[in-house]
């Protein structure tokens, strides 16, 4: 991913969804990482907590079980202000729910995260 990275939220949410799909995890935190560097203050934390989610999975994935649990975490922390709106269709709730359970315990194998309340 290049470093200067520019796309809409909409799209990024995209690109980041196949991404995490594939099993793709870093590549879809930088994705997310280049929206959270250029959002709007009242949305940088949401962001920031996405890409915290996707580099938490990535860690999962290496076999980081602690620093995964202390990544999502944070992550799920960060995002709970943003649950009871639904911005850019970001299912914030599924995503909290999920990196608080794999926070606790880790899955195998790939992990489905659905980004977005759209299919």
């Amino acid at each position: 991913m290049p470093d200067d990275l520019d796309m809409p939220p909409d799209e990024a949410l995209a690109e980041a969804q196949r991404l995490l799909d594939a099993d793709r995890p870093f590549h879809a935190h930088e994705v997310l990482e280049a929206v959270w560097k250029a959002a709007p203050e009242p949305e940088r934390e949401l962001w920031r907590g996405l890409a915290q989610v996707a580099v938490g999975i990535t860690h999962l994935r290496r076999g980081n079980a602690r620093g995964a649990e202390a990544l999502l975490s944070r992550a799920a922390e960060r995002l709970v202000p943003y649950e009871s709106g639904t911005p850019h269709n970001i299912d914030v709730r599924g995503v909290v729910k999920q990196a608080r359970e794999l926070a606790t315990s880790p899955e195998r194998g790939p992990i489905s995260l659905r980004l977005t309340t759209t299919a």
